[in-house]
């Protein structure tokens, strides 16, 4: 249970995470300990000549300061190796991304070592073509803003190591990024969003709502007790074994649910959203993974088949996942919009809802939000749907973000850590918890119709 003055960081990005092939768990404990207590260059410290190398196909001096805010952002902390760099007007001059995707779906999940060492391959190339992209120069910099939390470990500790580098070599400043912070600021880079404002960040690794009162002012409302919602639709569709269906062998677990759940019908299984009677903003997935399992090897039985083959019903189980959990992650937000209302959190008038994070670019679950925000007054956001995922442009955004607000920039980067499992300091409104909903939309029977 997430406990008064912390703010707990669900595993990161909706992806399977496996963990490396070793027999013994006890190895892999303290293997993970030894990485959570090292300082990231232990792990992976490209050598100064060769970052110096790379550095040499630039007009560069050290230390040249520049009027101009330009940020550069290095994003490292699951399966996509991405950099881009952003002025203070909010203009992207260049990015680059490098997506292990097809690589991790080959294997059922993310191997940890398998994603560090194709960041290692790719990190190199992909600065330099965002810088190159940009037509910038490393000296014109204002400063490089890198995911140090939360994430993969040894995914996170070749970002961290490459970025103290260029960051020592150019003598620049360095701003350390909380990966959801960036999630939840990215709105302010595509539209005009003045604090404060509710976020809802909704993926395969986090869940939660949050009242963003400012850049690293977050008021906690509710998260996931469990699993994150893209996690559990991942799991579904590897169950569903719906990598075998034509056309979703090159999907996302996410993705091919909703693909397919366009030729179910959402009503065939009579499932209940979790949580109906609990009067807080939290969200469960759990649960409803474990219901869905049950109706898979129950239908199994009944079609006679092995597990890993298709059920013929599997559009039918797809569809009526997606609609149970696009209704329990509305109903929560909806309970948190009323709540920030009462307590003037928000604008009466002018309450802004965003949505980030990848489960944010589902269209169904999307529908199921606008109908809360049509019924409440608010004005729903959402990043485009290259933003909601991991990508470079929204660590140095936020990277620009701290640099205009004077916030959480070093100047001396001894000791700087990364965190795979970070947790920092909130502040938690308990009467959450108390708030009554009333004339609550019947999703269950309303929903996109």
């Amino acid at each position: 249970m997430l406990q008064k003055g912390q703010w707990s960081v669900l595993p990161r990005e909706g992806r399977r995470v496996l963990p490396p092939v070793v027999p013994e768990e006890g190895i892999i404990c303290r293997v993970s300990m030894l990485i959570l207590n090292k300082t990231a260059g232990v792990f992976f410290q490209p050598a100064k000549r060769k970052v110096y190398e790379f550095l040499r196909g630039f007009n560069f001096h050290p230390g040249t300061l520049f009027l101009h805010k330009l940020v550069l952002g290095i994003e490292t902390s699951c399966d996509d190796t991405a950099a881009a760099v952003v002025d203070e007007t909010g203009n992207v001059l260049g990015e680059a991304i490098h997506s292990q995707t097809e690589v991790h779906l080959k294997t059922g999940g993310i191997i940890p070592p398998v994603a560090q060492q194709l960041h290692r391959e790719n990190i190199q190339r992909i600065v330099q073509e965002a810088l190159s992209a940009s037509g910038t120069s490393p000296s014109e910099l204002s400063a490089i803003a890198t995911t140090i939390k939360p994430g993969l470990a040894l995914s996170l500790g070749v970002g961290l190591s490459f970025s103290l580098q260029l960051v020592e070599q150019l003598k620049k400043p360095f701003i350390p990024i909380h990966h959801m912070e960036a999630h939840a600021l990215t709105i302010r880079l595509t539209n005009k969003v003045e604090f404060p404002f509710l976020v809802l960040l909704i993926s395969g690794g986090h869940c939660l709502l949050a009242v963003v009162r400012g850049v690293a002012d977050f008021l906690l409302l509710g998260k996931s007790l469990d699993i994150a919602p893209g996690d559990m639709l991942d799991k579904v569709a590897r169950r569903l074994s719906l990598i075998r269906h034509p056309e979703c062998s090159t999907m996302s677990g996410g993705k091919a649910i909703e693909h397919l759940a366009l030729q179910g019908n959402r009503f065939h299984f009579d499932i209940k959203p979790p949580m109906q009677r609990a009067k807080n903003c939290d969200f469960s997935f759990s649960g409803l993974q474990h219901i869905i399992d049950k109706i898979i090897m129950q239908k199994e039985k009944e079609e006679g088949i092995e597990k890993g083959q298709m059920l013929t019903s599997a559009a039918d189980i797809a569809a009526a996942v997606q609609h149970t959990t696009a209704c329990h992650i509305a109903k929560r937000t909806h309970r948190a919009i009323l709540f920030c209302k009462q307590k003037d959190l928000l604008s009466q008038s002018n309450a802004t809802l965003v949505v980030s994070g990848g489960v944010a670019s589902n269209l169904y679950v999307r529908r199921a939000l606008e109908i809360v925000t049509e019924a409440t007054q608010c004005t729903l956001l959402c990043p485009p749907p290259r933003l909601c995922t991991d990508n470079g442009i929204m660590i140095a955004w936020n990277g620009i973000e701290r640099l205009r607000a004077g916030l959480g920039i070093l100047h001396n980067t001894e000791g700087i850590r990364y965190e795979p499992k970070y947790v920092v300091p909130f502040i938690i409104f308990m009467q959450a918890a108390f708030v009554k909903v009333k004339d609550w939309i019947l999703l269950s029977y309303a929903l996109l119709e």
